[in-house]
């Protein structure tokens, strides 16, 4: 059975509304629906319109509600142990997708959409609800977590990690537009926005509480109530420190933008253009 998106919203509101539902052949057949839609990217957690980023709080509560209905099953293979929700397994790719996904400890869950000509290296992990879109690079050891969103041609460098959020269900996730360069060993969470073709150097930890200094403008970067902050587009992005006001010789960790992307920038960011 073919559900539009519409109905499968209301069915979705109407059982988190209905306090001890059990679920039942009918909310798995949707749930299936569901499932088809995000793993094409027709559905997303997040959506940009007019100008700006929306939360689709209905499709996190479609989320949850796959492990709700799941069931513990055992996906065991060749003397690797693997227990899950039945409704959560490993994403399976085709070549036709043309993704490639290297051996060695990487995986998808299924529920989650990569786009062609994603490279995914060992080991690494994309999470249920995340959007990878086209061309972008998912490094060793870097996570993508769940509901995240990531532009086209996007580099999320080594040991990186992309915050997910599936709970408070109005938690905005983490959006990585398109081409960011996301350095080694950093991490991105709670909600923050990095805007077009920015770059994140190896080291940089950003959260909802972190102030970010622009050094090119002279400014803290707003905070807005129940959002993450914005790294603007173009920014370059390094690990800094500031001063304590109660205490001026001490300092604390802060992130710094140091200059905007020029052309001295594009020579120095190297995407691995022909290993893709």
């Amino acid at each position: 059975m073919s559900h539009n998106i519409e109905e499968l919203k209301l069915f979705i509101e109407e059982r988190f509304n209905t306090p001890d539902w059990a679920p039942g052949y009918e909310e798995y057949e949707h749930f299936i629906e569901f499932k088809h839609l995000i793993n094409r990217g027709i559905i997303r957690s997040a959506e940009y319109i007019d100008g700006a980023w929306i939360t689709n709080t209905w499709v996190k509560k479609w989320i949850l509600l796959g492990f709700k209905i799941g069931k513990m099953a055992d996906f065991s293979n060749h003397g690797f142990p693997y227990y899950d929700k039945h409704t959560y397994p490993i994403k399976q790719f085709d070549i036709q997708d043309k993704i490639r996904l290297v051996p060695g400890g990487s995986s998808v869950r299924d529920g989650a959409f990569v786009g062609k000509n994603v490279t995914i290296m060992p080991p690494s992990y994309i999470n249920v609800g995340a959007y990878v879109d086209e061309g972008s690079m998912i490094d060793s050891h870097a996570l993508v977590g769940s509901c995240a969103q990531i532009g086209k041609n996007v580099h999320i460098s080594a040991a990186a990690i992309i915050g997910g959020v599936l709970e408070p269900i109005g938690a905005n996730p983490v959006i990585i537009e398109d081409e960011v360069f996301i350095g080694g060993n950093t991490g991105i969470y709670e909600g923050t926005i990095v805007q077009k073709r920015a770059i994140i150097a190896a080291g940089v930890i950003i959260t909802a509480g972190t102030p970010v200094y622009d050094a090119v403008e002279g400014f803290y970067l707003p905070k807005h109530e129940g959002r993450g902050v914005t790294i603007p587009e173009n920014a370059v992005v390094v690990a800094g420190t500031r001063a304590l006001k109660s205490h001026p010789d001490h300092h604390v960790y802060c992130p710094i933008i140091i200059k905007y992307r020029d052309d001295k920038t594009e020579s120095s960011v190297v995407l691995e253009s022909l290993l893709r």
